[in-house]
């Protein structure tokens, strides 16, 4: 047995019955069309939920790039950020109401100074901290100086962020970096400063991850 509420046709109007099962059968034209109970929501056979009810917040597609290689970006004493080499994903949404999820996970360090990191769309910086003074503006930045192995580190900086791209055209998501006005240097990808064929001398992988997310 179950409670009812039921869509009349021909004369119109909402037909109700109830009882004391805590069991509801949502019916169109005396057929039911679904059940509702405290287990959930289960579709009668044949039947199936359309439109936002099952597309909102659905995951459409996901690309990814993964960079096992290497890579030394020189920095000299700029604010200009640079391409961090093989961390770059392009996407190409299939509605332009869609968001974009976009995860970062870089295995990265410097030879002196602050890494400072930003996250692009093709040319956008999409999420950077306030502007103050003469502190550099970024999405995340990093630093290894912990003697006497410093030489010998990195970190995994990792960011999340549902951007809004509002496109159906390729788009384009990288991390870009910095030392800053302050320090000249090398920014390394995937390895340590220090480098040489030691067992201690590290090889990583970085990894930038996009997925489409329905409106």
């Amino acid at each position: 047995m179950a409670s009812t509420i039921n869509a009349l046709t021909g004369s119109g109007g909402v037909a109700t019955t109830a009882d004391a099962s805590g069991v509801l059968d949502l019916q169109s034209g005396g057929s039911t069309i679904a059940t509702v109970s405290s287990t959930g929501i289960a579709m009668a056979s044949g039947k199936t939920l359309t439109g936002d009810a099952i597309s909102n917040g659905k995951i459409l597609q996901v690309v990814q790039t993964v960079k096992t290689d290497t890579a030394s970006i020189t920095s000299s004493s700029t604010n200009t950020f640079v391409d961090l080499t093989g961390l770059t994903v392009t996407i190409t949404p299939s509605s332009a109401s869609s968001k974009v999820l976009v995860t970062v996970s870089a295995s990265v360090t410097q030879s002196t100074g602050m890494l400072h990191m930003n996250l692009v769309r093709d040319s956008t910086n999409i999420v950077v901290g306030g502007s103050d003074g003469s502190r550099v503006s970024s999405t995340m930045s990093s630093r290894f100086d912990s003697s006497p192995y410093t030489y010998n580190n990195n970190v995994s900086a990792t960011f999340s962020f549902l951007d809004s791209p509002n496109t159906t055209s390729a788009t384009t998501y990288k991390l870009q970096g910095t030392l800053g006005s302050v320090y000249s240097g090398t920014i390394y990808v995937n390895r340590t400063p220090a480098s040489g064929d030691l067992n201690y001398a590290a090889r990583t992988t970085s990894t930038i991850t996009v997925m489409e997310v329905a409106a």
